[in-house]
């Protein structure tokens, strides 16, 4: 009997001992998660928060802010669906395709002719998608057809049925995945209209960028200003207002219950953000947007991987060594215990 007590006690402790490099490596195996937007050409919402959440320029962007608030710029690389899963066209209703659908980023829906546009020419161009946390997935980016009017809700059939770009895990430089595409030949006035769908979860980002070709132009659309896109410092620096710092993924998605909790396909939460639980249960962890800014930098041009990085590896291994200890520990102790007793 005390045989029995002593061998249970010593399991306890080996238990609490294997307990605690598993417990440091639960969360670290959760920290990687994706935001961005693209920023050349550069979308409408970058566009706007590099005016200024504020007090922003252009007419098109105050009319944002003045239907939905300066939170929405703020959480700039956030335009999502949590449980997308490749279904965009199923679940985001035409004339809110730049809002993904989410009432929070409404006012990037707004049809007019004015907002803030880069200068485009057809033909092979560089593309850039700003990545603020970096993940592996597939980038897609389609076009308006001839006769877009942008003084019109945009619907999924104004856009070409294929993409002119569409890129597996493209190469990270300098916090932004680059890759080429072929812009066919247009005039006046377009949208380009950008879908990432992440490989290592159901979640997809969404982003409207304003491109003019030249040519005829309305007036409206010839008074439109110049797109730009955020810096780095205005980034680092705003990132304290972001939501998306508290683990946010937005909670009124368009998909099976939006981008609750427990993999983003549950029960809404409040607007401006999914909240820690739901984050956590989709498999990531509250992250710091501050951080996130720069962590594309020190990735050193590889796309991040699922479940953190070197540490959590040096962790797994250093939980799974105790154990293995711990085991053959227990083992021996059994053994001589049995040994005594036959004595």
């Amino acid at each position: 009997m005390r045989t029995r007590r002593t061998t249970a006690r010593i399991a306890a402790r080996l238990c609490v001992l294997g307990l605690v490099p598993l417990a440091l490596t639960a969360p670290a195996a959760g920290t990687a998660v994706a935001h961005g937007s693209l920023t050349d050409p550069v979308s409408r919402v970058s566009a706007c928060f590099a005016e200024g959440p504020e007090s922003p320029d252009s007419a098109a962007c105050k009319a944002m802010v003045a239907v939905g608030g300066t939170q929405p710029l703020y959480d700039w690389n956030e335009v999502n669906i949590g449980d997308a899963a490749g279904r965009h066209r199923q679940i985001i209703p035409d004339g809110k395709l730049c809002s993904a659908g989410r009432d929070k980023y409404k006012g990037l829906d707004l049809p007019r002719a004015d907002w803030p546009a880069t200068k485009l020419a057809s033909g092979r161009h560089t593309l850039r998608y700003r990545a603020t946390a970096p993940h592996r997935g597939t980038f897609e980016l389609y076009i308006t057809k001839d006769g877009y009017d942008p003084r019109k809700p945009l619907k999924w059939a104004d856009l070409e049925a294929k993409p002119f770009a569409k890129v597996t895990n493209p190469t990270l430089k300098e916090g932004s995945y680059v890759f080429d595409g072929t812009v066919p030949k247009r005039s006046g006035r377009h949208l380009i209209y950008s879908v990432w769908q992440r490989s290592d979860s159901p979640e997809a980002f969404y982003t409207c960028s304003d491109v003019d070709f030249g040519g005829k132009t309305p007036a409206a659309q010839a008074l439109a200003p110049a797109a730009s896109a955020p810096s780095d410092e205005q980034i680092a620096e705003e990132a304290g207002k972001s939501t998306v710092d508290h683990g946010g993924h937005g909670g009124d998605g368009p998909g099976e219950g939006g981008s609750g909790e427990a993999g983003h396909g549950k029960s809404a939460p409040a607007e401006g953000g999914q909240g820690e639980d739901g984050h956590l249960k989709d498999g990531h962890e509250p992250h710091s947007a501050a951080k996130a800014a720069n962590a594309p930098a020190a990735q050193g041009g590889r796309l991040a991987e699922t479940g953190g990085d070197s540490s959590t590896a040096m962790l797994t291994v250093g939980g799974a060594g105790v154990l293995a200890a711990g085991s053959a520990i227990l083992f021996l102790a059994m053994r001589r215990r049995s040994a005594r007793n036959r004595a």
